[in-house]
């Protein structure tokens, strides 16, 4: 038996002593959810770990699902510090799919605070704001309850200001402005349901935003050619597929992530997509674009009864969510060397805008496919050619620096 072969053993046979009457069975069970043997080795060892820190802090068996509340604060910070985490979580599930724990309803953020509830229904019905967006709103909603109570009476100008401003304090200028539009977006919801004065929300003070200051960050052709040449191969067909979409068409991860079998027209060479706001678009569908899709499913794609286009490539098997298709772009601008600041899915729809004005699309037609409502938004983009803005701009008619 070689050294490797040997290891591998070793792994399989970790034994959590006072644990393991339940070991078994929760092997057999991660089996049937389609996980690998070499995962299944190495869920049993983090769960040794953790086993060994709740046993030590006084729980049993009976109590496991408030060892895995109090085990949070323990194992927090890095992606390794933090692994136990997963295998416990999947093991007190286990634990009450075979009625060894109680099944207890936990309850929900939407429970604790009704008027979170009702201000993300409304936003739903009323504005089609994703759930995705109302998460970001919740941290800050929520401080905002703590801090000044559910009664709109309390919120007058004052305690709005100051409330914003010692919340963002702690924070950078993108942070604090992302505080003030959840605030506002709150605010806004009381006015319409005429429990605040009519411009209550202009209570919320502004903090500096410099439009336009910046230029858009983005990957030049050479790099996007070196990116999807990492993605060659039948084992990553999917990934393939997912950064066409991304650098071709310039979606978003999670318009990549919601993608359904539904929206591909595959007879006129074109995509729908249920955008900002619930707005439905069309999109064309290039051939290289639609040849990856094609390859994926009839190659890669694990058969489970799922409209969703792409699924994640290890058990559990399930759709993809948006922040694993921004995992995909970031492990391939690793593999494929790229010394990028900004490694998330975005860069490419960067990059397909700079690419598209650079071959002579228009502001408005670059608009047009990243489907932005306002052209002030496109307009970031004017400043990539930097060698045509050298050509046209004027001399500086001040005083040269000393």
């Amino acid at each position: 038996m070689t050294k490797r072969k040997r290891r591998h053993r070793r792994s399989v046979d970790v034994r959590i002593n006072w644990l393991q009457p339940h070991v078994d069975g929760f092997k057999h069970w991660l089996v049937q959810r389609n996980y690998a043997a070499p995962t299944i080795a190495e869920v049993v060892r983090l769960l040794a770990l953790w086993g060994d820190w709740v046993r030590a802090a006084g729980f049993d068996v009976e109590t496991l699902a408030a060892g895995l509340s109090a085990s949070a604060s323990v194992f927090q910070g890095s992606k390794t510090a933090r692994a136990p985490q997963g295998p416990a979580a999947l093991f007190v599930r286990y634990l009450r799919e075979c009625n060894v724990l109680v099944q207890e309803r936990p309850s929900s953020l939407e429970e604790t605070w009704p008027t979170l509830a009702a201000f993300g229904r409304w936003m739903r019905e009323q504005r089609g704001i994703k759930d995705s967006t109302l998460n970001t709103y919740q941290p800050t909603l929520i401080d905002l309850f703590i801090s000044l109570g559910t009664d709109p009476a309390a919120y007058t100008a004052a305690a709005i200001r100051n409330f914003v401003i010692e919340r963002a304090k702690p924070h950078g200028r993108w942070r604090a402005q992302g505080i003030t539009v959840a605030t506002r977006a709150y605010l806004k919801y009381l006015v319409a349901m005429g429990q605040c004065p009519v411009g209550r929300e202009h209570a919320v003070p502004s903090f500096a935003n410099w439009q336009l200051a910046t230029t858009p960050r983005f990957l030049g052709q050479s790099d996007i050619e070196r990116l999807l040449a990492t993605c060659d191969g039948e084992s990553r067909l999917r990934d393939r597929a997912v950064m066409l979409l991304l650098a071709r068409l310039g979606l978003r991860a999670s318009e990549v992530a919601n993608l359904t079998f539904g929206d591909i027209d595959w007879k006129n060479g074109r995509i729908t997509l249920l955008g900002k706001v619930r707005r439905e678009e069309w999109l064309p569908l290039p051939q290289d674009v639609g040849d990856a899709i094609l390859a994926y499913i009839e190659r890669a794609r694990p058969r489970i009864a799922t409209a969703r286009v792409f699924l994640t490539d290890i058990a559990p098997i399930r759709p993809l969510s948006r922040i694993a298709v921004k995992c995909i772009v970031r492990r391939a601008l690793d593999r494929a060397g790229i010394e990028s600041i900004h490694r998330g899915a975005h860069v490419l729809r960067h990059s397909a805008a700079t690419a598209m004005l650079r071959s002579g699309a228009s502001l408005a037609g670059v608009g047009a496919v990243l489907r932005h409502r306002s052209p002030s938004t496109t307009a970031l983009y004017a400043k990539v050619d930097i060698g045509l803005l050298s050509e046209i701009a004027q001399p500086w008619g001040g005083r040269l620096p000393c």
